[in-house]
């Protein structure tokens, strides 16, 4: 479960990634006069609509499965390396010798 997440997040950060790169900035039409405006018209005057739905959907992802990676490993494991560390640290009980009854 916790590496499937992990493929998850990192395959939702890489389409993150993907998506705020194409995204125009807002100096784009200065851009535009050397001739930087054809991403405009090959996908069309919508893109920018959707590549803006389209990464606060992936970012709304990532965020959620940040939480869930950070707390899911607490409650997958019960190993504890504190609570090895003390047990190590405690002292051995001192040995029970037997008790001779005096006659």
């Amino acid at each position: 479960m916790y590496l499937f997440l992990l493929i998850f997040h990192i395959i939702i950060s890489l389409l993150l990634i993907g998506a705020v790169l194409l995204q125009s900035g807002k100096g784009s039409s200065l851009s535009n006069i050397f001739g930087g405006g054809g991403m405009e018209t090959v996908f069309g005057a919508e893109t920018s609509i959707i590549l803006n739905r389209m990464t606060s959907v992936l970012a709304i992802i990532f965020i959620v499965n940040s939480i869930l990676l950070a707390t899911l490993p607490g409650k997958l494991t019960t190993r504890s390396v504190l609570k090895e560390a003390v047990q190590k640290e405690q002292p051995a009980a001192p040995p029970v010798l037997p008790v001779i009854p005096e006659e």
